[in-house]
């Protein structure tokens, strides 16, 4: 696995809608650009060894620095990967959804839902989205939020940008009633 830059984030949002947030709401993102391991190699069809060999160290590198960059417990959380032009959209779903990548995050947060994720292919400073929803209940509205992500010169052709964040609350002001009053 061939890490070309790591891009670290941090947001605290101090005022909502007119009103204080306190404590600030704070959302890290950890973006690891790296080499996508298929590249030049035409359609492969079995992903395995690759996933096998690099998730879980992509895993153990970003799910630490993610929650270390909160600075506080993970409330939400949420991962990504942006697979450059020349990649295909399969590459970068194989190293993020399986439990090799995922449960290193999981347990650094005490999580047990399904992480949400976006995957897509796109140019070099592309934006996207990352949703993110709470660790141990993924119908808890407040947490339903997204944090925007970008890396100006990434991905590459070649490349996949594969990222995690972390919230260590809901969205700031949060009003909207739990599910089950609508039930």
């Amino acid at each position: 696995m061939n890490v070309r830059k790591i891009v670290t984030t941090v947001e605290e949002v101090l005022t909502e809608g007119g009103e204080p947030v306190s404590p600030a709401a704070r959302v890290a993102v950890v973006l690891a650009v790296i080499d996508n391991p298929w590249a030049g190699q035409g359609f492969v069809r079995d992903l395995a060894p690759v996933i096998d060999d690099v998730a879980p160290r992509l895993g153990e590198l970003l799910a630490p620095r993610v929650v270390e960059a909160l600075g506080t417990p993970v409330e939400a959380y949420g991962k990504a990967a942006i697979v450059g032009l020349d990649g295909e959209i399969e590459h970068g779903s194989a190293l993020i959804h399986t439990l090799k990548f995922g449960d290193h995050f999981r347990k650094a947060a005490d999580a047990t839902t399904l992480l949400p994720a976006v995957e897509k292919r796109a140019p070099a400073g592309t934006v996207f989205d990352i949703p993110l929803k709470h660790v141990t209940d993924a119908t808890t509205r407040s947490h339903h939020q997204t944090v925007e992500a970008r890396v100006p010169d990434a991905p590459r052709a070649g490349e996949i940008v594969i990222g995690l964040a972390a919230a260590a609350q809901g969205r700031p002001q949060a009003r909207l009633a739990p599910l089950s009053t609508e039930q």
